[in-house]
This record gives structure tokens, sequence and C-alpha cells, in this order.
């Protein structure tokens, strides 16, 4: 047997089927060419209806997502088909069995991100744009895909998430309303006259342009501490994070400023150590007597 030529019958046999296949992998490029465009004509399509519709950036992106997936899907379909004629989805999805199930546990957090994804962009909180707070995690929303959302960090860094981890998690949205409490403690001496303390740091904090007028500042008596009686003093203003910030910043030196013109001390912890006199021990009996 000659094995020389058997395999040169071969890689003729070979070359042979392969230019005849060209126009077929010709054409199938080609309807590959023309899905592009399509997908591409689709979304421009898909978002002057959305536009019209007024809905969510979020779920923009997801009906865009959804166009081109669909197109491409249809596509690349009708190009297998027309380069493999022996191609059919049919026998295709057949054919996978438990390599479809291997399939599926090796991608198992692919498609727990793109499940994830989907159901983000349809909830109706947590929208492009809105702070959030999930796992350590605090910064704003810049764009949510099927797999991953990107999150600007307010230090500027952006962090790139899973969608299954905003998913299963508590998030926070602090940009949920306009508006938001914050609070902060201080503490005064033992001495002062409580009432008036409370009065001075009302009269303080409401006089702050930052403060929302229309809530109540609201001071309260909390606790005995170590050092002082601490009051826990609760606002309201804008709830972005710079606002906070920075009304929290003023009211801290207001409130400082107004307790030190009034005489009302804010103590720092501090220390007292009491030593007992010491009591001479009585003197040992003498054996002798």
């Amino acid at each position: 047997m000659d094995y020389v030529e058997t395999l040169q019958e071969q890689v003729n046999a070979m070359a042979r089927g392969f230019v005849q296949a060209l126009p077929s992998l010709a054409i199938a490029l080609v309807i590959l060419f023309l899905t592009w465009l399509v997908a591409k004509f689709a979304v421009r399509i898909a978002d002057k209806i959305t536009d019209r519709a007024s809905i969510r950036d979020d779920l923009k992106q997801l009906v865009e997502t959804l166009v081109k997936l669909a197109i491409w899907i249809v596509g690349i379909v009708i190009a297998l088909t027309v380069a493999i004629p022996s191609f059919t989805p049919a026998g295709a999805f057949a054919g996978l069995g438990v390599g479809a199930l291997a399939i599926g546990f090796a991608f198992q957090d692919i498609f727990e991100n793109f499940l994830a994804g989907v159901l983000l962009m349809l909830r109706e909180k947590m929208r492009i744009g809105d702070v959030i707070e999930c796992e350590g995690i605090i910064g704003r929303v810049e764009k949510t895909t099927l797999r991953e959302t990107y999150i600007r960090q307010l230090s500027n860094e952006l962090t790139v998430v899973p969608n299954s981890l905003l998913f299963k998690n508590p998030v926070k949205i602090l940009t949920d309303e306009t508006i938001r409490r914050n609070e902060i403690v201080v503490g005064v001496a033992y001495d002062t006259d409580l009432e008036k303390a409370q009065r001075i740091i009302i009269d303080t904090v409401e006089a702050l342009d930052s403060v929302k007028k229309d809530k109540p500042v609201l001071v309260f008596a909390q606790e005995f501490n170590s050092s002082s009686i601490d009051f826990l003093v609760q606002w309201w203003a804008d709830s972005a994070p710079r606002d906070l910030r920075l009304t929290k910043s003023d009211i801290v030196m207001a409130v400082k400023r107004a307790l030190d013109d009034a005489g009302v001390e804010i103590p720092f912890p501090y220390v007292t150590h009491t030593f007992k006199e010491r009591v001479p021990l009585a003197e040992p009996l003498n054996d002798a007597a």
C-alpha cells in the first residue's frame, strides 16, 4: 500500500472540496456583512422608537442589545446553512447533546450575569446616573450591559462589576430621592445648660443655606458619654454625595463656632485619676514583751 499516494489523494480531495466551497464561503461572508449592516440600521430604528417612547436609558440599552443579538443569531444561522449545506439548526441542537450540558456548566457565570443584566435593566430602580453603594463600592452608574455594570467611584476610578453581584446583594441607591437626611453627634460638657445648647445648635443649622428649609432640623440629647453629653443632630440636604459632604462640613464648623461664642464647652476625652491616701500599717507586736 502506497501511503504517500493515498495521502496525496486525500490532500487533493480536500483542496478540490475547498475550491468547490469557495463560492458558498464567499456568499456566507456577504451574508455576515449584510447582517452587520442590518443590525446597525435596526439599532438606529430602535433608538428612534425608544426616544419617542421616552423610556429609561438602561431599557434603551436592553432593546438595542436584544435587537442586535436577534439579528446576528439569524444572520449566523443563515451563513452557516449556506457555507455548510448539511447544517441545520435542529441538527445542531440535537448534536450538542451532552456537550451542551458541559458548555452550560463551563459558562455558568456568563449565563448568570447575562440573566442578571436583563433583570437589572428591567428593574425600575437603579437607573443610569444613580449613585449606588454595594459591597463597599460607592459610585455613579455609567453603563449597564448584559454582563457587567460600569460604576464610576467617587474617587473617579472606574469599577466593572458583574451584574450578578448587583442582583444578588443589597444595593443602596443614594440618589433615588433629590434630598437625603444626614446627621452628626455633638458632645457638650456635663455642666452645660442642655436646653441652651440645644437651641444654639438648632438655630445654627437652620440658618445655613445648604440645609432644606421645608424639613425640620432635629436635635436630641442622646446619651451620657464618658466625657460629654451627646446630642444627635439631623438635617436634610441635597442627596448628591458632594453636597452631603459640603453641608456636613459647613454644619460642623458653624456649630463649633456658635458653641465657642456662647461659652459652651465641647470636651475632648480625658481621664481623671484618683489617688487614695495611704494608711500606714500597724506596728508589729513585740514578741519579747
